[in-house]
């Protein structure tokens, strides 16, 4: 099949995910376009069966904000028409599926029919789908896309729950190449850069969004290395970065705390890592607990959205309410004082995260891009 991929390009989950989905089908014989406004950063790799083509959104000074979805729908039906693409899949509604829906009506218009599927991350439902001023088109983006699937059981009852959806969707969850890690490949030098061998490694990754309550994170840090000599790694940019700067200084903790920015050495800081928090509000996956899980790194969460579907109370690590930095402490505490604990906490996130490798994963979208050719 030739399949165009839409998704946002960033250090983000969807884009990771979408990257990775287009990058296995391509080694599965499928002919892959990747289209969006700069090249994904994990597509390290064009052939002849991977291709990307950047949406130019040509300054005009009508515009006060420039028209991304114009120039991404025209891009698209370009494309399918150049390539020859027969399966259009958006990551989120707004505004891919907008777009897309917007290609496939003026495709239409020449006797090209380009069935879409779409796929619902968390944020095009939560948050910005929420807004009275972006709903409507969420809930149009979604009932005319031709299937819809989303990351978690928990997304697919949020968008039945906030919106009049009239289509089935189908629950496909995020995945992981468990072939590309291998936790002996990184020496206990590397290690060195990051603690002292009598240091525990405690990490967060994330976009430093207010929903992943990064104040959270800095206290429950801040009450295990009360119990355990411990370092924190602080993986991503975002808003909150700078508060959670201001709030480690003010708790007299900046030698214990490293602040990393983005980084493409993920799999080597969890590598050494010893515990991954994750207090969010909200996560409609939960990746980066899945990323940490499969390096070997036990997790605490909270409870909320999609993150009771992958970590697993007291196997692969803790869950509490949202805001309960005491038993999140706790917990995490329980785990690293014990080195043998440790050591089945860290057995039990690998094995845990057997359940989302991705050749459980990608023959289920296989099977709907069947689906969806079928209705051409």
């Amino acid at each position: 099949m030739k399949i165009a991929i839409v998704c946002y390009p960033t250090f983000g989950g969807s884009g990771v995910v979408a990257t990775e989905l287009g990058l296995a089908l391509s080694k599965r014989g499928h002919e892959i376009h990747f289209i969006t406004y700069k090249q994904p950063v994990r597509l390290d790799q064009l052939s002849s069966s991977v291709h990307f083509h950047e949406v130019h959104v040509p300054e005009y000074p009508l515009f006060h904000y420039q028209p991304y979805e114009l120039a991404l729908s025209s891009k698209l039906v370009n494309m399918v028409k150049l390539h020859g693409i027969e399966v259009l899949h958006v990551h989120y509604a707004i505004p891919h599926a907008y777009a897309g829906y917007m290609a496939k009506k003026m495709l239409e218009e020449e006797g090209i029919y380009l069935p879409m599927v779409t796929t619902l991350h968390g944020t095009d439902i939560t948050l910005v789908g929420r807004h009275p001023f972006y709903k409507p088109a969420v809930n149009f983006s979604i009932n005319n896309s031709d299937f819809v699937t989303s990351v978690s059981k928990s997304l697919k009852d949020d968008t039945l729950d906030f919106f009049n959806i009239t289509k089935e969707i189908e629950v496909i969850p995020n995945f992981i190449d468990i072939s590309k890690y291998d936790r002996k490949s990184f020496t206990d030098c590397q290690r060195e850069m990051m603690a002292s061998k009598d240091e525990k490694i405690i990490t967060h990754i994330s976009n430093f969004r207010r929903v992943k309550r990064i104040d959270d994170v800095i206290r429950i840090f801040f009450e295990i290395q009360k119990k355990i000599k411990a370092r924190l790694m602080m993986v991503g940019e975002g808003p909150e970065k700078e508060r959670a700067e201001d709030m480690v200084e003010e708790l007299g903790i900046e030698d214990k705390v490293l602040f990393l920015g983005e980084s493409h050495e993920i799999d080597k800081i969890l590598s050494f890592s010893d515990l991954f928090l994750l207090p969010s509000e909200r996560e409609s996956f939960g990746l980066s607990a899945l990323e940490a899980m499969v390096n070997g790194v036990p997790v605490i969460s909270t409870n909320s959205g999609g993150l009771p579907e992958v970590n697993i109370q007291g196997v692969s690590g803790y869950m509490s309410d949202v805001g309960n930095v005491e038993e999140m402490a706790a917990n995490g505490i329980s785990i690293l004082e014990n080195e043998a604990t440790l050591q089945t906490f860290k057995h039990n996130a690998y094995e845990a995260a057997q359940r989302f490798d991705i050749k459980e994963i990608v023959p289920k979208y296989e099977a709907l891009y069947e689906k969806a050719l079928k209705l051409a």
